[in-house]
């Protein structure tokens, strides 16, 4: 999957999103045509691949390898996933995948939203104008050896991102 930037948010606060949704990472990346279905648009499955691609990116931004943790008997795996598809994606579309982490006694929680980059400014606003087209939560639990546990090498390299709840 080719990424066109990869970094960590200085700005964790997106344009146009309201609320208080700020993000530690976030990853430009662009739709191939073999992402999309006979509609012309990206195939939902999809969606978890770009997030799930924005994680490992995350992981080295961190000083970890998902291959490297697996070799030493730690695997981080999805429990749970709540999805939210909100806007299409097509072919040659630019995008941007934006997370944000949270621990919740021993699940990793990610926020990920994907929005389509859009140069065209709406309206009388001069900023560029970005649109909310997927938005999920995504929970990982670590595996060491096995067996449900904590790392602490995730531990670690997230504890500067994360906000723990119940830890």
């Amino acid at each position: 999957m080719e990424t066109l930037e990869a970094t960590t948010c200085s700005d964790p606060q997106p344009p146009n999103l309201g609320g208080s949704r700020k993000y530690h990472f976030e990853a430009r990346m662009q739709v191939r045509d073999y992402e999309c279905d006979i509609e012309g648009i990206v195939n939902n499955a999809q969606y978890i691949h770009y997030c799930e691609h924005t994680r490992h990116l995350f992981l080295k931004e961190c000083g970890l390898s998902f291959a490297e943790m697996h070799r030493k008997g730690v695997d981080a795996v999805v429990a749970r996933m709540q999805l939210q598809y909100k806007a299409p994606l097509r072919p040659d579309d630019e995008f941007i995948s934006r997370l944000r982490l949270e621990k919740e006694g021993i699940k990793y929680v990610f926020y990920q939203d994907i929005f389509r980059a859009n140069d065209e400014p709406l309206g009388s606003a001069a900023a560029p104008h970005e649109e909310l087209c997927f938005r999920g939560k995504i929970e990982l639990v670590c595996l060491v050896n096995g067996r449900l546990g904590r790392s602490e090498d995730y531990d670690r390299a997230f504890e500067k991102y994360v906000t723990a709840t119940n830890v």
